[in-house]
């Protein structure tokens, strides 16, 4: 990633602008989980060691533009992090008409998404952010590819920009992923729908060894395979495309396998009815909602010799007993191998959390939507400014 870090810049007695990623689940003013505020915590340490007075930008949730609702406020973020930080957090309602903020001190700015011209990326409002100080800092992958105010429209107008710790963290293992992997590289796709993920299936074709597909994903494939999935989720539109893919990895070489079996009930709400079943058995009535023991066998065979696996998306409906089984597999068969595993997307994180299997996994990356669209192939509008300001 071509971009200047912390390390390149004297913060002492500076005014270091970050835009930070806290967008975390709050319930009746809760904070219910605090990975993410947890994540920031060393880049904000950094500037504070070096002498800076830090002031943090950032989103909460999908509040209308341009109006406060209190259910979005950061304060609680503010009070929560200062607990974490073992010092007052202060906390900015208005940050538009001035920030106070000394050498040592860390000030939380309300919800950028409260202020008109933050998702349209207006100009002035991103003027009035880098002029909050004399550093701007992007340090919120997750927000990356948007092209907003605060997120690349300041960086941008910032005098100096530089990329934090967990964003060229992440860009870096990007890089690594998709420019120099170990091979052979596996990929491994799961979820509910072959259209949010078609771009990222066909860019990965051109760079995998081998491409695992599941969830819905999959059940789209065995019908594009001439299989027939009863009632399961298949989007019959793109079965051209499911085609064209499968035959775009044959030309390449790219080991496609999809599954021989599957978990299957009436309905979600029947789990308890679920039965395994070979593919080609599925009745009408059938819906499947994993994949099989055996399909986990197979994908654990074909994997063992992997030296780089990326994953996103579980392979089945996690979340409920039975259709746990298959990411479950997936993830134990990740946590014991000899590859390099980076787990991208939230469900997937999520997953591999609540397996227990987290800390053996090479990266986990906090980045959903903006690691997708790496993997698409596309260029982050805050990677692209933060180039751009590297080269001024």
């Amino acid at each position: 990633m071509k971009a200047l870090t912390m390390n390149d810049v004297d913060m002492k007695g500076k005014r270091v602008v970050m835009r930070v990623d806290v967008n975390v689940p709050i319930h009746d003013g809760v904070i219910t989980s605090d990975k993410r505020i947890r994540a920031v915590l060393p880049t904000i340490r950094k500037a504070l060691d070096a002498g800076a007075g830090v002031i943090l930008l950032a989103h909460l949730g999908r509040p209308t533009e341009g109006v406060f609702e209190e259910q979005f406020s950061l304060r609680p973020v503010a009070a929560h992090m200062g607990k974490l930080l073992g010092m007052e957090v202060g906390f900015c309602a208005d940050p538009l008409n001035g920030v106070e903020c000394r050498p040592g001190e860390v000030v939380l700015c309300e919800n950028v998404r409260f202020f008109k011209g933050e998702k349209k990326n207006n100009e002035e409002l991103a003027a009035k952010y880098a002029a909050m100080g004399d550093i701007y800092v992007m340090d919120a992958f997750g927000a990356a590819h948007r092209a907003q105010a605060s997120t690349e429209g300041a960086l941008r107008k910032a005098a100096v920009a530089v990329a934090g710790p967990l964003m060229f963290a992440e860009m870096e293992a990007a890089t690594k992923l998709l420019d120099n992997p170990e091979r052979p590289l596996y990929a491994i796709i799961g979820g509910s729908k072959v259209s949010t993920k078609l771009t990222v299936l066909e860019n990965l074709l051109k760079h995998v060894d081998g491409l695992i597909v599941g969830g819905g994903i999959a059940n789209t494939f065995l019908e594009a395979a001439g299989c027939n999935m009863g009632s399961s989720l298949v989007e019959k539109d793109l079965i051209p495309e499911a085609k064209r893919l499968i035959e775009m990895a044959r030309e390449r070489n790219v080991i496609l396998p999809l599954p021989t079996d599957v978990v299957v009930a009436p309905s979600f709400e029947r789990a308890s009815e679920a039965v395994t079943k070979k593919v080609s058995e599925l009745s009408a009535e059938d819906c499947a909602f994993d994949i099989g023991e055996e399909t986990a066998r197979e994908y654990a065979r074909l994997l063992a010799d992997a030296r780089t696996i990326v994953w996103n998306g579980p392979v089945g409906a996690f979340e409920t007993v039975p259709f746990d089984k298959g990411s479950r597999a997936l993830a134990d068969i990740l946590a014991d191998c000899n590859a390099y595993t980076l787990v991208c997307g939230g469900d997937t994180v999520a997953a591999v959390e609540s397996f227990g299997v987290a800390s053996k996994m090479g990266y986990l990356s906090t980045g959903g939507g903006a690691f997708l669209e790496v993997l698409e192939g596309k260029t982050l509008p805050a990677v692209a400014a933060l180039a751009d300001a590297a080269s001024k």
